[in-house]
């Protein structure tokens, strides 16, 4: 065990993916006879649903959970589409914004290529906010161009979280301040700089480029090389499932969006700057006059741990179980709690085909141990699991009876669901479905099928492994 501990302290990209909390508690397991057991008792019971206190840490889509008995079908005569917009209509309160025209981005390079184009083009404003802005080549290519457009009078604010960009030095940001550039640190790890009340385990994990008001990006790809090469290759089988390998791509999905809806995550841009109490905002069109410029109906969904619950997962919990005909699900990070695992299974069990792509290779060990641990109990339900080969699989992607989808950057793992700041689109519609089915074909086809008798073959080594992770979930 204390190899395994050294091993993940030892990882960068796993201290970037934890809370400080975490690492402490860590070192303090090393030094215990027993494993305290921090994962509550979120089981549903017969009987009112019980309402938890979000202070101490309990899953606020507990209380969603009248929200959903609530929500059933009303008519099982207006078909599918209309099934699910009824539903996510009486969830989440932003609209459904139509006029809209969505570009699925496959890929750090198609997705850096088109930022960087909207950049170069943007004449009011930019507004940008993401987890993680290393200072290596591609950082810096954005870096420059953000300061390039903020010497043309193009005003350029900068939300960047204090733990996502723990590794960039000091100087990258001072360089983009003493330029013009308003640079908001979300939650400061050092609690004298902290605006606010100090709030370490929460973090800003979105990530979202708005120019001009008119232009919006956002998925689960932050400013990083780690994205610079394409993962739609040809992969070698010979790395093993445990662990990272540098050199691998990383596998990730984004939109570009234009059209009504941008206004909404303009909204929700805003609103994490004046939560966060920074700076007021140079005056600048931030609102334009909204044109129809497509054929898309999308609805901007974000969350945060100030909410009652997290509208993300109480919306895909709606979409899973009103589900029909089939549950398309990438991520990166699966860690689910108990009302994901029932809505998952119980789709299956009324004959939906549910399949799953995960990682077989991570950067966060402890999540991916965590997530494996459900495998036998989701298989024995009749979930298909597919492991994605020879990529950081970083992509977070659901697509529902081929005509709701969501793109964005929520993983399935408690921090996303309780502590994070989390933002994603939902499209409706068979059009845009019909891609993200294309996407989910061609990761399916570079990925491995896990069978649950292959499963219960693995090695004592891994189930250690998911025994050990399984108790730090919550944390995760």
């Amino acid at each position: 065990m204390a190899a395994n501990i050294l091993r993940i302290l030892g990882s960068w990209q796993v201290r970037r993916h934890l809370p400080y909390g975490s690492i402490v508690a860590l070192f303090f397991v090393a030094g215990c006879s027993s494993l305290p057991t921090i994962v509550p008792d979120l089981e549903r019971r017969s009987g009112p649903p019980v309402q938890l206190d979000v202070a101490h840490g309990e899953l606020p889509a507990v209380r969603s959970e009248a929200i959903l008995e609530g929500l059933q079908y009303r008519s099982q005569d207006t078909g599918i589409f209309e099934h699910h917009l009824a539903r996510e209509e009486a969830i989440v309160g932003s609209p459904l914004t139509a006029g809209n025209r969505v570009h699925l981005l496959q890929d750090g390079p198609a997705t850096y290529q088109a930022m960087y184009a909207a950049i170069m083009a943007a004449r009011d404003h930019i507004n940008m906010e993401t987890y993680i802005l290393d200072d290596d080549e591609v950082g810096q290519r954005f870096a420059e161009a953000l300061i390039a457009r903020q010497a043309e009078g193009v005003q350029v604010n900068l939300i960047r979280d204090s733990v996502g960009t723990l590794g960039t030095p000091t100087e990258f940001f001072q360089k983009l301040i003493d330029s013009g550039i308003q640079v908001l640190e979300f939650n400061p790890i050092n609690p004298l700089m902290s605006r606010k009340e100090w709030t370490l385990n929460q973090r800003d994990h979105r990530k979202l480029l708005i120019i001009d008001g008119h232009t919006a990006f956002l998925g689960g790809i932050n400013i990083s090389s780690v994205y610079s090469s394409g993962s739609f290759r040809k992969a070698s089988r010979a790395k093993s499932n445990t662990g990272s390998d540098p050199a691998l791509a990383w596998r990730d999905t984004d939109l570009q969006l234009q059209g009504p809806v941008v206004a909404e995550f303009q909204k929700l841009f805003l609103a994490a700057w004046e939560k966060q109490k920074g700076e007021p905002l140079t005056g600048k069109n931030y609102f334009p006059p909204p044109e129809n410029v497509g054929p898309h109906r999308v609805r901007a969904i974000g969350s945060s741990p100030d909410d009652a619950f997290s509208l993300i997962y109480v919306t895909l919990l709606s979409a899973i179980s009103s589900s029909e005909a089939s549950v398309n699900i990438t991520n990166a990070y699966f860690a689910p709690d108990p009302q994901l695992l029932d809505a998952l299974e119980a789709a299956a069990g009324r004959g939906v085909d549910v399949n799953l792509i995960l990682p077989s290779q991570t950067d966060s060990w402890l999540v991916f141990h965590a997530g494996r641990n459900y495998y036998d109990r989701l298989l024995q339900a009749g979930v298909k699991i597919h492991e994605r080969r020879g990529v950081i699989l970083h992509s977070k992607t659901a697509l529902i009876d081929g005509v709701w989808a969501t793109v964005g950057s929520t993983n399935l793992d408690w921090r996303s669901f309780l502590h994070n700041y989390e933002l994603n689109a939902v499209v409706l519609g068979p059009d845009f479905g019909e891609q993200v089915q294309a996407m989910f074909d061609r990761d399916l086809a570079m990925s491995d099928t896990i069978t649950l008798e292959q499963w219960r073959r693995r090695p004592l080594d891994q189930r250690f492994s998911e025994w050990f992770a399984r108790v730090w979930e919550y944390w995760l």
